[in-house]
């Protein structure tokens, strides 16, 4: 029975390419001499460190370029509040999101299902396994959800006949 994965992935790798690209250029544009902008990545976590607003929505805009030229979807990543630090300096912590959570996950299926297309959606862990009886099937079932407003860069993986 034909299938395919429906998953929510992010390469860490060309995450962390982004931030030292960020970092790099902060240190080398005339705006940022002299002050203590930092950018720094653990895990799927990526803090701002800033003197003011201002340079930290400089930051931001620097970082989402960062991501598209690297091909990384800016969708993947969720921009918590900003934060007073130390003095007048901001802080923003950013988390990169990796797999599809619970919620959207049942949008996806039950919209799925609402369309009466002939192919059955199951939530694996965090990701969603869609199997159909015909290979077109599921290609208009890639096609639909491509249709869906999610907030989240969706690959489809492990096409399978």
């Amino acid at each position: 029975m034909p299938s395919f994965d429906i998953q929510s992935k992010t390469d860490l790798a060309e995450v962390d390419n982004a931030v030292q690209g960020v970092a790099r250029e902060m240190g080398t544009r005339f705006d940022f001499k002299g002050s203590k902008c930092t950018i720094e990545r653990k895990e799927a976590e990526i803090t701002i460190n800033a003197d003011d607003a201002l340079k930290l929505k400089q930051v931001q805009e620097l970082l989402r370029g960062y991501f598209v030229r690297r091909k990384l979807d800016p969708l993947c990543l969720d921009w918590k509040d900003e934060e007073k630090a130390t003095g007048n300096s901001v802080r923003q912590k950013i988390i990169v999101k990796q797999g599809i959570d619970k919620d959207v996950a049942k949008t996806i299926v039950k919209s799925l299902k609402d369309s009466k297309m002939k192919v059955q959606a199951s939530i694996q862990g965090d990701e969603l396994r869609v199997t159909g009886k015909k290979r077109d099937d599921l290609q208009e079932a890639i096609a639909f959800v491509k249709t869906l407003k999610i907030e989240l860069p969706l690959q489809y993986t492990n096409f399978r006949d």
